[in-house]
């Protein structure tokens, strides 16, 4: 099973190292370098040193396919994950325009970045960050309630948001663990185990 989390890790997140597959997974460091050795052997990832990571091979990318695709329908949840992913649809939009509200703001009719000198502009953004989370968790239950392993974003934000409120802003929108980086990889897991493809415009 953690073979199938370290897998699914690298389909949602791409190449990566240790540390951000092991935040994903909930896993170890070591249990992780572990699996990926034993993923590596059966050809299912490769490791680029170039890049620093590790990443599927298309075998990989197949194997998690059908082993997302076996979850859903040995639980018979797949109806209930799509009606969730609908929902999830709806604020998707409204968290890429907090995003940009964090990492810009109009100052005298001009776009500029935010350098985050205007504490009080800050505080309003954060706290429709607030009021965005406590509806994303609603959402987050009922993809969780069809697939437990979903129930990890709700963590995973929470614990991003807690560390933005507590003056690490950066945890908003600004590193590989930030709250917008969680909510993507969300959305990237929910068009795998659902068999979506990503629309390229």
């Amino acid at each position: 099973m953690s073979g199938d989390q370290v897998l699914h890790a690298l389909r949602c997140v791409g190449t990566s190292g240790l540390t951000r597959v092991a935040s994903f997974t909930g896993l170890e460091e070591s249990e992780v370098e572990s699996e990926l050795i034993d993923l590596a052997v059966a050809g299912l990832v490769t490791h680029h040193r170039g890049f620093g990571g590790w990443a599927l091979t298309y075998s990989g990318r197949a194997a998690d396919a059908s082993w997302t695709s076996a979850e859903l329908d040995s639980a018979g949840t797949r109806p209930a994950l799509a009606e969730a992913f609908d929902a999830f649809l709806v604020l998707n939009p409204e968290l890429l325009d907090l995003c940009t509200a964090w990492q810009v703001r109009s100052v005298d009719g001009v776009t500029t970045i935010n350098d985050h000198s205007d504490t009080a502009y800050d505080a309003r953004v954060l706290a429709l960050f607030t009021d965005f989370h406590e509806r994303a968790s609603v959402v987050i239950t009922a993809l969780s309630l069809a697939a437990p392993r979903f129930g990890r974003y709700e963590t995973r934000l929470s614990e991003a948001l807690a560390r933005a409120q507590a003056g690490e802003l950066e945890y908003l929108a600004d590193t590989i663990a930030s709250f917008h980086t969680i909510w993507a990889e969300l959305h990237e897991d929910l068009l795998a185990t659902l068999g979506i493809a990503r629309w390229v415009g």
